[in-house]
């Protein structure tokens, strides 16, 4: 059977679970407790039809650097080998259009977004497409807002949102 290595990490905005396959990263979960990350282990098997193995080979060990390295406020952009599988169509397109066209320390709204992948009417999908990114941070789903200059939803929550803007400089840091 294939199999799929994962490993929990420890970052300013809480537990994240890292999952990936020999593609590349494949998954990224938020606040993942015990609970959160069987749950979201459970998920990825039946999706990708694998067994997870707990990191053996290696396949995480650059992302968690570049993890760290950007938690630290010394990385701007990630460079990983990247498994789309769990995303595709207009989801992926989007996703792919903000992993290189939006960079670190800027925003876009939902409906530039939109309009950048050819769809102008598509926010609400693009607000879709947001909500079913399966490697956040990496692919910065935290990057948009909208029109307006709302926050907008974030799967992570609103103030996990906040602290990652906060870090990319895009919004003051919290004062307490």
């Amino acid at each position: 059977m294939k199999s799929f290595e994962w490993t929990v990490m420890g970052t300013d905005i809480g537990p994240l679970l890292l999952a990936a396959t020999e593609e590349g990263l494949v998954s990224v979960v938020f606040h993942a407790d015990a609970a959160v990350r069987d749950k979201a282990l459970g998920r990825l098997a039946g999706r990708l039809a694998a067994e997870p193995v707990e990191d053996s080979t290696g396949l995480l060990a650059e992302p968690i650097r570049q993890m760290e390295a950007y938690f630290a406020g010394g990385r701007r952009q990630f460079d990983l080998p990247l498994d789309w599988s769990l995303s595709g169509g207009f989801n992926r397109k989007v996703l792919g259009e903000l992993a290189h066209g939006v960079p670190y320390g800027s925003v876009v709204g939902y409906g530039d977004l939109a309009a950048r992948v050819g769809e102008p009417g598509a926010a609400q999908a693009v607000g879709a497409a947001m909500g079913s990114n399966p490697l956040p941070v990496v692919v910065p789903c935290h990057r948009v807002v909208e029109t307006d200059g709302g926050l907008g939803g974030f799967g992570g929550g609103l103030e996990t949102k906040r602290k990652l803007l906060a870090l990319e400089g895009v919004l003051p840091e919290p004062l307490f």
